[in-house]
């Protein structure tokens, strides 16, 4: 038999309430976790190192693993060779601390990554504050390295400098690309804006992951009108801790200083007519194929908005196999009809 309950009106928030502050506590029992096990890793690392400094040899080491492990059953960590890797981990970064704060908060996973696969402090350092500030996974991490992320942050093209504060440029260095990687679309060499786009958005997840997790999607083709005439902005994020619109053109052609006009006048409406009196001026992307960094210099020069200019990259189908495909366009103007987008 079930007894039905009379529910309070204030149950939902109380439940939800209660959800919140319990994710919140197992979070923070994670990183409490994971901040004691790094710190016994960098005690262990400090020791090893001072040990053979006055000269135990790997035999010795080898022992102290054999001994731990013998100790410890069923507890992972304490392989002859990651006991190398903690040695590495305490002498990499004994003598800097700036870096050795950040990385000492990230799991063991990613700081084997860092370690292994990138020698410049420098890039170590921006790609473990990536991982802190966007929750980058061991995967990710791997991804961006091999992409050369840091190299595509660094030199991206903008006018940021003549069009926002300072301040505010400190803050949107790290949010643009100068390259994006768009390997996921398995798109042929003459695909079209309308392919890429919807190529873009139906693998929106990894688009956004690409672009950084604080992009919120608010819509393609987003509508724009002045004085009876209509106007088309690609693709419209919001970006959460910027608190500015973001405005996508995408070009299936290398730049012209055409576009870089065009994408100014969106911006001037979406701030006219769109943007909250509380959020920041709009910024504007536009992603081309390939670009003359010597032209986008002098285009941006003409651009009084907040503009930086990348270009992408994809993956090819086999020529033989596309040419026997019908492209995504085809498959959306068969099953739209007259309900597809101009």
């Amino acid at each position: 038999m079930i007894t039905e309950i009379n529910i309070p009106n204030d149950y939902l928030n109380t439940s939800l309430l209660l959800k919140t502050r319990i994710n919140k506590a197992r979070f923070n029992s994670l990183r409490a976790i994971n901040t004691e096990l790094i710190n016994l890793y960098w005690d262990i690392g400090k020791l090893v190192s001072e040990k053979t400094a006055k000269g135990w040899g790997d035999n010795v080491v080898n022992k102290l693993s054999v001994d731990l492990q013998s100790e410890f059953q069923g507890v992972a960590g304490f392989s002859r060779t990651n006991i190398s890797r903690m040695k590495q981990f305490y002498e990499t970064y004994a003598n800097s601390e700036i870096i050795s704060q950040v990385v000492r908060q990230l799991p063991w996973g990613q700081n084997i990554v860092l370690l292994t696969s990138e020698k410049n402090e420098i890039k170590r350092l921006f790609y473990a504050q990536m991982c802190l500030e966007r929750g980058w996974s061991r995967s990710t991490l791997v991804e961006n390295i091999k992409a050369s992320s840091y190299d595509s942050y660094l030199n991206n093209q903008n006018n940021f400098s003549k069009t926002v504060t300072d301040e505010r440029r400190a803050e949107l260095a790290w949010e643009f690309k100068d390259e994006y990687n768009f390997d996921f679309l398995s798109l042929t060499e003459t695909h079209k804006e309308r392919e890429l786009e919807d190529s873009l958005l139906k693998h929106i997840s990894k688009t956004q992951a690409q672009l950084g997790k604080d992009f919120c999607f608010m819509g393609r083709q987003y509508k724009l009108e002045l004085d009876d005439k209509e106007y088309f902005v690609d693709l419209l994020f919001y970006h959460r801790k910027l608190k500015s619109m973001i405005a996508i053109e995408l070009k299936a052609t290398e730049f012209k200083q055409e576009h870089a006009q065009q994408l100014n006048w969106y911006l001037h409406l979406l701030d006219k007519t769109v943007k909250y009196e509380n959020d920041n001026p709009t910024i504007g992307i536009l992603l081309c194929k390939s670009k003359s960094k010597v032209t986008v210099e002098y285009a941006l020069e003409l651009v009084n908005y907040p503009v930086g200019v990348g270009t992408y990259t994809h993956s090819q189908l086999p020529k033989e196999i596309a040419e026997l495909l019908p492209n995504e366009a085809d498959l959306i103007e068969t099953l739209m009809g007259d309900n597809k987008i101009d």
